[in-house]
């Protein structure tokens, strides 16, 4: 099979009007930081404070947005043991995750805090702050691998174009338009990917329904005609399971640096929560034609295509699902646009996770811990080096032949049992502290290697009620992931508490207290730029509170 190279065309077409919209906000970022006297630092990575409810709403929703959510969803539609029933449930608790995301707006806010890890820095210390910081930079990176792997196999399916070529180009272009102008070019090319990503799809999913290979979906919904139905198995001893897969993914959608950046670069807290609000809303709306797509899919007469029989399933291609039906079920032209879809899907995400780690790792590493006397201009150099190195290493895994769902669902996992418990307990629990904080990170990881993981290859060694031995793989059906949130958060404020007791009543020597427990405080309002000298800090939150 030639390129397809009426589809490249119009693939440069749409990278050039991204990236020239990426270039665009960069100047005009410029323009906003000289006319405001913000920071280099706090316009790259907070758009100092001003991102109006408009392109907040927008931003906030292509966060998540993003090729795993479009293709996966596809996947998953097609994959006969989740189906639309657990499809469901991860779109709903995806939308889910903003409104639960209200709870932090306020306390984060009010201490105009630049990060999530934040808190942690000013209550903990720099050495949980740095354990910390490696998780939070470890999902990131994971989760910018997943966009692009779903942009990848999209592109060399219908273009014929080599998998690391289609991500590296992709990749490339992403970094640019983030390096040159930081949130303002992530929100505002975020404004123009939605829009290309609700129409585009839109156009695809008339053509894939009325193809003549497709057989009617509300006969195939339930019915195993050409291949298994597709609603799933919505089976009674499924239910904690789906249950865990809500709360996971709606509750560790929180534990990323990406939602806290949108929350705090907004205008004012009403606007962040505007946005929380209509986000929640439009994840639903985006998610209707990646549905209708899977749904047509799992319906379709393979044998009839130039695919051929068996069906992408049976092959071993779910993941590829949504390239090889518009490929196969549409005009060559429609395909190209779907294409473009993904792509700006893979961009509103990537640019997201990019941005967030380098936000991290500027803020809580480089400027909190490695070099507190860094100027702006030095910190802003440090935030275009570390969009360029995380873009790098991002793009690096999706070499890997990975289903995206397995790495997608990894990387929720490990913030949904480690930094979201964390979160909690360090803005909403006094007595918590730098003991507890690190026995939250180990009982958890140590429970998810005991209770065992098919995708690592793990067997259990800890069997919850319910588990079961399903051909050959044991199959844990309680809320597994859940259970070991729940029990970090147990695990900080026991071990907060004992730590406490002991080193306040003199059962243990002062000076073995490395986290100072005895002079800790409750978390510190911080500025804008994270300054390194607390009476400073304070002065800045106090000035910025007098303006309001």
């Amino acid at each position: 099979m030639a390129v397809n190279v009426p589809g490249v065309i119009v693939m440069v077409v749409f990278y050039l009007l991204v990236l020239g919209t990426g270039i665009w906000a960069s100047f005009k970022s410029k323009r906003k930081q000289k006319k405001s006297g913000a920071t280099g630092m706090e316009m790259a990575l907070l758009g100092n404070r001003s991102i109006n409810w408009v392109v907040g709403i927008f931003t906030m929703t292509a966060t998540w947005i993003g090729g795993g959510f479009i293709v996966g969803s596809v996947e998953m539609m097609c994959t006969p043991s989740m189906g639309l029933t657990r499809t469901i449930v991860l779109l709903l608790s995806y939308s889910s995750s903003f409104l639960f995301g209200l709870i932090f707006i306020k306390p984060m806010r009010d201490r105009n805090y630049v990060t999530m890890l934040d808190p942690f820095h000013f209550k903990y210390g720099k050495v949980i702050t740095a354990g910390m910081s490696l998780i939070s930079l470890g999902t990131d990176v994971t989760w910018v691998a997943t966009t692009l792997m779903g942009l990848g196999g999209t592109m060399s399916v219908v273009l014929d174009l080599p998998f690391s070529l289609c991500i590296w180009i992709s990749a490339a272009v992403v970094i640019t338009y983030t390096l040159l102008g930081g949130l303002y070019s992530v929100a505002y090319t975020d404004v123009i990917q939605l829009v290309l990503i609700l129409g585009g799809l839109s156009i695809c999913v008339p053509f894939v329904l009325t193809s003549p290979h497709t057989l009617d979906i509300s006969q195939t919904l339930m019915n195993n005609t050409l291949n298994a139905p597709w609603i799933g198995q919505p089976e009674l001893k499924r239910t904690w399971i789906m249950i865990d897969d809500f709360l996971f993914f709606g509750l560790g959608s929180l534990a990323y640096q990406a939602f806290h950046q949108r929350v705090l670069s907004a205008a004012s807290t009403n606007s962040a929560k505007l946005g929380c609000i209509a986000a929640a809303f439009l994840v639903l709306v985006f998610a209707i034609p990646p549905v209708l797509l899977g749904a047509a899919a799992a319906s379709t007469d393979w044998n009839q295509t130039t695919y051929g029989s068996p069906s992408p399933y049976e092959r071993g291609e779910v993941a590829l699902t949504l390239p090889i039906a518009l490929q196969h079920l549409t005009p060559s032209f429609i395909s190209i646009i779907g294409i473009g879809c993904v792509a700006a899907a893979v961009m509103s995400s990537a640019d997201s996770g990019l941005l967030s780690s380098a936000s991290v790792f500027t803020s809580n590493i480089y400027k909190n811990i490695l070099r507190p006397q860094a100027s702006d201009r030095e910190c802003q150099w440090v935030v275009r080096v570390s969009v360029l190195v995380m873009g790098v290493i991002g793009t690096s895994p999706t070499m890997l032949n990975n289903s995206i769902m397995k790495i997608w669902f990894l990387s929720a996992e490990v913030a949904y049992i480690t930094v979201f418990p964390e979160l909690i307990c360090v803005l909403f629990f006094d007595i918590s502290n730098g003991y507890g904080a690190i026995m939250g990170v180990l009982v958890p990881l140590m429970l998810k290697l005991l209770r065992g993981d098919p995708s690592l290859g793990l067997e259990p060694v800890l069997h919850f009620p319910g588990c079961t031995l399903e051909d050959g793989v044991y199959v844990q059906y309680a809320p597994v992931k859940t259970i070991s949130m729940l029990s970090s958060i147990a695990a900080i404020l026991l071990f907060s508490y004992l730590a406490s007791v002991l080193f306040n009543k003199g059962v243990l020597p002062e000076k073995w207290d490395v986290f100072k427990v005895k002079a800790q405080h409750s978390p510190v309002p911080l500025s804008p730029v994270g300054g390194a000298i607390e009476e400073e800090e304070k002065e800045t939150l106090d000035a910025g509170r007098a303006k309001h």
